[in-house]
């Protein structure tokens, strides 16, 4: 009895571990995987009001923004603490900030968010396809 239900259990636990790696092979965990199309629609539904990829407006432009450290793009005035805030824009920290800016930069100017995970990942695989023109 006691190694039927061994062997029941043994079942039980390899069955779970190939669905665990199945499930992480096919990207069922973590981060959503970005899809720079549904970006492109996403950035001017959701940012493109305040900011372009090419001139600055009411926020900076974003051509380049992935690598580029914030807070430095030329004829935009930040605010001091997103200045001074040594951040490197990495998809990590674009996400971080997408969701809640005033959390991850104190009296930073943008207040805006981005709930849906999906959609931040949308975006930060638009912005990653936009790089500098340099």
């Amino acid at each position: 009895m006691a190694d039927a239900k061994f062997r029941a259990g043994t079942r039980a636990l390899a069955l779970a571990a190939v669905i665990a790696i199945n499930g992480a092979a096919l990207g069922g965990g973590g981060a959503p995987r970005g899809d720079a199309v549904r970006g492109a629609d996403l950035y001017q539904a959701k940012c493109g009001a305040c900011h372009s990829l090419d001139s600055n407006r009411v926020g900076p432009a974003h051509r380049g923004v992935v690598g580029r450290r914030a807070g430095h793009v030329a004829g935009f005035r930040y605010s001091t603490a997103l200045s001074a805030s040594h951040i490197v824009w990495t998809p990590a920290n674009l996400d971080r900030w997408l969701t809640a800016p005033t959390v991850m930069v104190p009296g930073t100017m943008m207040g805006f968010r981005v709930s849906s995970p999906q959609e931040r990942a949308d975006i930060i695989a638009y912005l990653a396809q936009n790089p500098s023109r340099r």
